[in-house]
């Protein structure tokens, strides 16, 4: 390597380099990198490469790069219209990190790109490699951030989260189970509202509650729906969007959930996860629908008249049982409106989420927007909770 050569990094854990101007950035180590002179590509020190010269690069040591990698970086090269790169660009691009000129590139990429290039056309690969790209195909709209997934996936950390959840969902209900010595309708038992997890509106000032009903179920059919379509839906969003961004919807949804009950339905408690899985399923229904054409998931249209069918199978079982006679009255059993709080958090702030791979969630306006709105519902219903129970003098059903 030529002395004053300095190393760009092509993927993995936190570091420090200087760019051309001498500031350091923050970016990523690898085992593979690129020689960059800086005398040779960058000779005035202004902080940008000519795309002359970086084609020369990228026809240099292009062999060096994932091949999907090299096309994005070459769509960046041909639609730069004033004939230079930032530095800045080019290392954000390397070493994956979700940016405005991330974005800039990726989408710049995707209209360049020739479908006869596809990812599902690859052969050769290993069973994790065709899960990687299953996933992609699954959850991802555009066929260059297809190509980029499947280069820079590395499964570490796993898709955790979800997993987590699933579990304690599953241990809560056989503990429960086992406790009650009821598989069916544990709801129907007295000692089940008694536990600390569910939300109850005579319990309503124990915060915890408006996030840990989620682990408790109302019977196994309850479970059942719920663990279906959060494995199926919500394992493959984790490992293209990571736990971080999966986790907000799913929390949110839940939130939202009891919140809805404790505004609209103030007299019910509230059990089950559906508020968090509905959030995740509508905004990935409603990702798939914005984006039909790019979605190249086989047996879309049927798929999702499925998920579609689930959704209102166990949404239908809520109301049912919202409405069945009361096991030990005056309390009435748990209410259906967190599912539609989950929906509504699902189209607004999940969508936000979803249709925002290649960028961070903080340079997004509309993100904020959505994230603004929520936050005013949460503290409108905090207030409401605090105030409107005793100034429309709720008869509320006893503690259990």
């Amino acid at each position: 390597m030529p002395d004053g050569a300095r190393d760009v990094p092509v993927n993995s854990s936190p570091a420090v380099a200087a760019n051309a101007e001498g500031d350091e950035i923050e970016v990523l180590e690898s085992t593979d990198v690129l020689p960059v002179a800086p005398e040779d590509y960058d000779p005035e020190s202004s902080g940008f490469i000519s795309t002359e010269r970086f084609r020369d690069l990228l026809a240099a040591h292009g062999s060096e790069l994932d091949p999907h990698k090299v096309e994005v970086l070459l769509a960046l090269a041909d639609s730069n219209a004033d004939g230079k790169i930032c530095y800045q660009d080019f290392v954000n691009l390397m070493s994956n990190k979700r940016s405005n000129s991330f974005r800039r590139a990726i989408l710049q990429g995707g209209r360049q790109l020739k479908e006869a290039g596809a990812l599902r056309d690859e052969v050769g690969l290993g069973l994790s490699q065709r899960l990687v790209r299953h996933v992609a195909y699954e959850t991802l709209p555009r066929e260059v951030d297809r190509k980029w997934y499947f280069d820079s996936y590395t499964c570490c950390p796993p898709p955790w989260l979800i997993l987590a959840i699933t579990v304690a969902e599953a241990a809560v209900f056989i503990y429960y189970g086992l406790l009650l010595d009821r598989w069916v309708l544990q709801v129907s038992s007295p000692s089940f509202l008694r536990s600390p997890l569910p939300y109850h509106p005579q319990l309503r000032a124990q915060a915890w509650r408006y996030i840990s009903y989620a682990f408790m179920h109302a019977g196994i059919d309850h479970l059942g729906l719920n663990m279906a379509m959060q494995l199926l839906v919500g394992v493959p969003l984790e490992m293209v969007h990571g736990a971080l961004r999966i986790g907000l919807i799913y929390v949110c949804g839940v939130l939202a959930g009891s919140l809805a009950v404790s505004i609209t339905d103030m007299t019910a408690p509230v059990v089950g996860s559906s508020g968090g899985v509905y959030a995740l399923v509508s905004a990935h229904l409603a990702n798939v629908v914005m984006n039909w054409s790019g979605m190249k998931c086989q047996f879309k249209l049927f798929r999702m008249a499925m998920a579609l069918v689930c959704m209102s199978v166990e949404f239908g079982r809520a109301v049912w049982l919202r409405f069945y006679p009361q096991a030990f009255p005056p309390c009435p059993n748990p209410s259906f409106v967190a599912h539609l709080g989950g929906v509504m958090v699902g189209l607004t702030l999940g969508v936000v989420v979803l249709q925002n791979y290649e960028q961070r969630l903080q340079e997004q306006s509309l993100f904020w927007i959505f994230f603004s709105v929520y936050f005013l519902f949460v503290l409108c219903a905090v207030f409401w909770n605090i105030f409107a129970y005793s100034l429309l003098d709720v008869r509320l059903p006893p503690t259990p």
